[in-house]
């Protein structure tokens, strides 16, 4: 086993207590205390009480890398103890590679000269509430195994905390840090608890790590927030009603649990991320009061209440979006980003979502101004509409899918076989479905199946599924959205829906409406299956055949006949002709025979598409073909506006 290098000699000269040349060991590496040859742990208790009587408050201190015992620390304090304020006042404070082994009780300490502690090793609770810093503080790579308290202290100039490590809570509540606050690659262990800290000038968290919880609740950032690179890996990370004045980064920050940015105010911040979430973002009830882009990878974004007062790109992966009653000023643009986010020119580890699948859904837009949204390449299977305004101006770019039929055979009432033809349908018509036919919720966690319908959020209340009239509107309304945008065929799967809602809807809907709708689905689906206007136009004819070769073919074509009388000699001949009525006196077996088939099928034929057949038929069979000529010429039409609906631009 190797052994560990022995500790550089420090640059001051050192106190070198226990020091031992045969290992190097260089010894305590305390500072001289002026005029002695020890530091203040290894003085004499005489030259130690007689330094220390020496100090007055406000006087310039030097012990670096002094070890200081709780009750060394103690008689240091009460000899600087200020007797107009009853706190120790420190002029110039240097403690750097300091080692603290008990409680450092610095609280409501006034540090009128600078303050360094880079270095410093505090063993056990280190107390600096409400102390005052009137010029720079400097803990940077400072090790803090205890908590450490900085609850209400004052900052006035720079604060160094870069690289500081905290294995215990790190509580900085309430402080106030008038210029800039570097804690650039500080580890947290503990909890982070900057709640209602204020920081006027830049605050640097750029690759610091909370590996426990970090609430920055209300705190205020006047100018420049840096968290880029940043690691969050504890159970939650809070930044709720947080005050963003000025620009904030989270370029590459990572968080391994949820983030709450709740009615958090971000004024100037152009660009919000790329980050990356396992979990949840919340942004719900921030504003945004400037343009800004939103670059973030994450399991699920809140965004309910959200404000964006001006112009906003959501550029989102792997997620699931809520924009419930979001407020839309400007255009607020949601888009499925491709591929991974960069960071100078390096792509951003998404490690966080392995196996998640990247595929933007849309969880909610109810009570948005649709008008001022526009979707592009996002999953709507699950997205709820009812309550939005506007969805005629929704704009929806690309590839935006919506929910499909249940796919299968089924059986209705166990008895009758049905199946649905595939189109898109909203989460609200499978809402419906689903409580109407009683299906039983899924256990937590489990995917719908694709044979059933998908339940809704209260499912089975009947009071809190949207009823057929609420999902006709909205069918109507997004089918209106792409006619308007010349998207003819994409509009035929919303105005099916539109009238699947209609024929069901039985309080607005009036029983002779609703009995015309259902011949309008039965014959043609509402004008939009073609295949099912053709099935009956075939039906249609099959059936007049049969009915022409078994009741309207006569037995055969009559004759005309001419009766009359000759008169006399040189006399007019008057004739009178006539036709005799076609008769069918065949067996019945003799009726059904190709020859008769092949009249029957020419009459057909030349009634439906010439209109006018020219044969002789039996009484039976001139009104056959009478409701051939209406029936079948409207299948016929059916058929051709199935056709146009489809392929129309």
């Amino acid at each position: 086993m190797s052994t560990p290098p022995a500790p550089a000699a420090p640059s001051w000269p050192y106190c070198a207590h226990g020091a031992d040349s045969s290992t190097g060991f260089v010894g305590c590496p305390g500072i001289h205390v002026p005029g002695q040859t020890a530091c203040l742990a290894h003085l004499g208790d005489t030259d130690r009480d007689a330094y220390l009587s020496g100090l007055t408050p406000g006087v310039d201190i030097d012990h670096r890398g002094t070890p200081f015992t709780e009750p060394l620390l103690s008689s240091l304090l009460h000899a600087l103890h200020d007797p107009t304020t009853g706190e120790p006042h420190f002029g110039t404070a240097q403690f750097e590679h300091a080692q603290f082994s008990g409680g450092a009780r610095f609280e409501r300490a006034q540090f009128s000269g600078t303050a360094g502690f880079d270095y410093a090793r505090f063993s056990s609770d280190a107390l600096f509430a409400r102390a005052q810093f009137s010029s720079s503080v400097y803990f940077s790579s400072a090790r803090f195994s205890g908590d450490a308290l900085f609850g209400g202290a004052q900052f006035s100039s720079h604060a160094s905390f870069h690289s500081a490590r905290f294995s215990g809570d790190a509580l900085f509540g309430g402080a106030q840090f008038s210029t800039d606050a570097g804690f650039t690659s500080a580890r947290f262990s503990g909890e982070a608890w900057f709640g209602g800290a204020q920081f006027s000038g830049t605050a640097a968290f750029n690759a610091a790590e909370f590996a426990g919880e970090a609430d920055f609740s209300r705190a205020q950032f006047s100018s420049y927030a840096g968290f880029g690179a940043a690691q969050f890996s504890g159970h939650i990370a809070r930044f709720v009603e947080v005050q963003f004045s000025g620009n904030v980064s989270f370029d590459g920050s990572q968080f391994s649990s949820d983030v709450g940015f709740n009615k958090a105010r971000f004024a100037v911040t152009p660009w919000f991320g790329p980050m990356v979430c396992a979990k949840r973002i919340d942004l719900s009830g921030a504003l945004f009061e400037a343009p800004v882009t939103l670059e973030i990878a994450a399991s699920e974004v809140r965004c309910e209440r959200t404000r964006w007062d001006s112009t906003a790109t959501l550029r989102l992966r792997y997620a699931t979006a809520d924009l419930s009653h979001a407020v839309l000023s400007f255009p607020v643009a949601v888009t499925a980003d491709p591929a991974s986010f960069s960071i100078g020119g390096s792509k951003m580890d998404e490690s966080l979502l392995a196996g998640s699948k990247n595929a933007v859904r849309m969880a909610s837009v109810r009570g948005v101004d649709a008008a001022h949204l526009v979707l592009t390449d996002t999953d709507l299977s699950d997205c709820l509409f009812s309550g939005a305004f506007h969805l005629d101006q929704l704009r929806l770019n690309g590839r935006c899918t919506f929910a499909p039929t249940p796919v299968g055979l089924h059986r209705r009432h166990f008895i009758w076989p049905q199946w649905w033809t595939r189109r898109r349908t909203l989460a609200e018509e499978h809402h419906w479905r689903a409580q109407t036919a009683g299906q039983s919720a899924l256990p937590p966690g489990q995917a719908p199946s694709p044979r059933v319908w998908r339940i809704g959020p209260h499912h089975p209340d009947p009071d809190l599924t949207p009823d057929p009239e609420d999902v006709a509107a909205v069918y109507r309304q997004l089918r209106k959205a792409f006619e308007d945008g010349k998207n003819e065929p994409g509009a035929a799967d919303f105005y099916y829906g539109e009238m699947e809602m209609r024929r069901h809807d039985r309080t607005d809907t009036p029983p002779g409406e609703r009995g015309l709708l259902w011949g309008y689905w039965l014959l043609s689906g509402y004008g939009l299956r073609g295949s099912r206007a053709l099935g009956w136009l075939f039906a249609a004819m099959a059936a007049t055949i049969v009915l022409i070769m078994g009741l309207g073919l006569p037995d055969s074509s009559p004759r005309q006949v001419a009766t009359g009388t000759v008169p006399t000699a040189g006399g007019q001949v008057t004739l009178l002709v006539d036709k005799q009525d076609p008769k069918l006196t065949l067996p019945v077996d003799d009726r059904f025979t190709a020859e008769r088939f092949s009249k029957a099928l020419q009459v057909v034929l030349n009634s439906v598409v010439f209109r006018s057949s020219g044969q002789d038929l039996t009484t039976w069979g001139t009104y056959t073909e009478m409701v051939s000529r209406f029936t079948e010429p409207v299948l016929i039409a059916l058929v051709v506006l199935a056709m146009r609906s489809r392929i129309k631009r």
